[in-house]
């Protein structure tokens, strides 16, 4: 075996490829791993082909097949999808806008449909400014609540407020039939529950 070259040692041709070199390799070492002088054997063999196949390819001798000299050729770009805008809202409006959980909105609700009930069963005209002012102060709680900022809570509900009387006073004359200050003062309290549950 001493005067073979070392293709022959491995069994394989000289222009076999770089995988059939590999395979023969394994499967000598596989065949005699109990023989420790055959296995250097072959691993000198699969190290005299490997350093002769370096210098042809230096010498240019053998051409390298374009998929190992340039692999990312062969890799597929991968799929491209259409992007899809995301309608992102302005900053400032992320930062006003909050994202409930079912407590933050049940509670207001309770509240504020109570009051309404109330405002509406209650015949006296003497009540309705006492529900609002429960219904400020409730309101100023639910959202100070959330973010520990009273001055901002105080200004939210003067706003709710007076777009709820506002609101409430014009529809409320323009429907007929009902109570002008009792629908105002309704209307005030959805507009409170609206701030309390979906602004911070």
């Amino acid at each position: 075996m001493s005067d073979q070259n070392p293709y022959e040692k491995l069994g394989v041709t000289e222009d076999a490829s770089f995988e059939e070199i590999q395979d023969a390799k394994g499967r000598l070492m596989q065949q005699h791993q109990d023989n420790q002088k055959l296995v250097e054997t072959v691993e000198a063999a699969y190290d005299a082909i490997i350093m002769d196949r370096l210098r042809m390819r230096q010498e240019g001798k053998i051409k390298v097949p374009e998929r190992i000299r340039f692999p990312e050729k062969l890799s597929q770009a991968p799929p491209s999808f259409p992007q899809t805008p995301i309608n992102r809202s302005p900053a400032w409006l992320e930062r006003f806008l909050d994202n409930p959980s079912t407590g933050d909105i049940l509670w207001p609700a309770v509240t504020f449909s109570s009051l309404s009930l109330l405002s509406f069963l209650n015949n006296q005209d003497s009540i309705l400014p006492l529900a609002l002012a429960l219904g400020f102060g409730c309101n100023i709680y639910f959202l100070n609540r959330k973010e520990q900022k009273f001055g901002r809570s105080i200004l939210l509900t003067l706003a709710g407020l007076l777009i709820g009387v506002g609101l409430g006073s014009l529809l409320g004359t323009n429907l007929g039939g009902l109570d002008p200050l009792k629908f105002a003062t309704v209307a005030t309290f959805v507009i409170f529950w609206l701030i309390s549950s979906f602004l911070r």
